[in-house]
This record gives C-alpha cells, sequence and structure tokens, in this order.
C-alpha cells in the first residue's frame, strides 16, 4: 500500500510535466507536431523552409535560428554571435549565418537588429520590387522598421 501512492504522485506529477509539453505544440495539416515558435517563424519566412532541428528553445534551418526574442528590446543586448546577422521580428528572434537571399513576408513593426558580421559586410533589406530598401554595415546594432521588407541577404 504504501508504495502505491508515491506511484501514483509520480504518474499524476509525470502526466503534468506531459501536458505543459503538449501545450507548446499543435498538429499541421499534415499531422505532424509544430512548436509555437515554429508557427511563428512560418508565419515571417517566405517559402517555409523545412527546418533541419525542432526543439522547445529552438527552430534550426540550413543557416538560420530562430528562437524566442529576449525580452529587453535594445539592440546591444541582442546576444549575436560574431559572423551574424540577428533581428527580432514579432517577438520572434532571427540569427542568420548563411550568405544566401532570405525570402520573407508579413514583417511589420519594428525591432532590434545586430549585424555582426566581419567588419565592413554589408547586409541588404529589400522591398517587394527587389530595389534595396537600406542596408547595414558590419558592425552596426539599432532599431529597424521592417515594413516592407520582403527579402534580405545577410552578406
Amino acid at each position: 500500500m504504501n508504495i502505491i501512492k508515491p506511484a501514483a504522485l509520480l504518474l499524476a506529477a509525470s502526466a503534468l510535466l506531459a501536458g505543459s509539453t503538449v501545450a507548446a505544440t499543435a498538429a499541421d495539416p499534415a499531422g505532424t507536431r509544430v512548436t509555437a515558435l515554429q508557427r511563428a517563424a512560418d508565419e515571417v519566412l517566405a517559402g517555409k523552409p523545412k527546418p533541419l532541428q525542432v526543439t522547445a528553445d529552438a527552430v534550426k534551418y540550413e543557416g538560420l535560428t530562430v528562437t524566442e526574442a529576449p525580452r529587453t528590446k535594445a539592440a546591444q543586448d541582442l546576444a549575436c554571435d560574431y559572423g551574424h546577422l540577428c533581428m527580432v521580428v514579432k517577438g520572434t528572434k532571427f540569427d542568420f549565418y548563411r550568405c544566401q537571399t532570405w525570402n520573407v513576408h508579413n514583417w511589420t513593426g519594428d525591432g532590434p537588429f545586430t549585424n555582426n558580421q566581419t567588419r565592413g559586410t554589408v547586409a541588404k533589406f529589400y522591398n517587394q520590387d527587389g530595389s534595396v530598401r537600406w542596408t547595414s554595415t558590419a558592425y552596426q546594432a539599432g532599431t529597424a522598421t521592417w515594413d516592407p521588407i520582403w527579402s534580405l541577404r545577410p552578406c
């Protein structure tokens, strides 16, 4: 009798923990599990590239890591590894580290950015027609207005 009670408590605690993890995910139309973070990334990444790895804390693509944005809104507090271009869009942190054109959509509002690439590397942000909207030369940090940005090239 004494063993049954602790076992029941352990089972109940496990169910509570599992419930909090499951609540953070939902099924997509294909029936696979999708985290809230991945849904946030999909909302602003045009073409929805296939993630390489999805965890509760990050969605990793080839050349991009998406995480929850830090609570601070100051660019100087936005941790960004050397060689990376980081920004916060709609409460989500995007950490680009691959030199390619990234198509995006639904980028609105303002957010901090840090261009911590090799000194002198120019990141370009494009309008819908492909013309350059603005550029950032490394090292630079500040606040950007994202709308309307339709694509970007970190290098």
